[in-house]
């Protein structure tokens, strides 16, 4: 069964506003002091606290490196809908799967394309 457009557009606005919001989230402002309000970090006495505050942020960072690089992609298929060439590839141009497109729905590349880009 053929996507339905509208739907597909309403599940990628919707993907991106919760996406923003992961990100804004996962944003930090300021040192790992001023946010935890602890002058003692990087002291000897809450060395643990510190690491744990350390690994906490890097967390955070990661995810929001991805939440930015899947928001990009959602984008770039909100585009491919106003452009009317969503669900071709960009790679080889031939028409994605409805499967995959179901599946993930701002796929820019058909499986095989998909598969060479991570092998590659």
């Amino acid at each position: 069964m053929a996507p339905d457009l509208d739907e597909i557009r309403a599940a990628l606005e919707s993907e991106r506003v919760r996406l923003q919001a992961a990100i804004k989230g996962v944003n930090h402002e300021g040192s790992l002091e001023e946010e935890t309000g602890d002058l003692s970090i990087g002291r000897d006495d809450h060395i643990a606290d510190s690491a744990t505050e350390t690994y906490m942020r890097e967390l955070d960072d990661g995810l929001g490196e991805n939440a930015e690089h899947l928001l990009g992609e959602i984008e770039a298929a909100l585009g491919r809908l106003e452009e009317g060439t969503y669900g071709t590839c960009t790679a080889c141009g031939k028409k994605i799967p409805d499967e995959r497109l179901h599946a993930v729905p701002w796929a820019a590349l058909c499986v095989e394309d998909k598969r060479a880009q991570e092998q590659g």
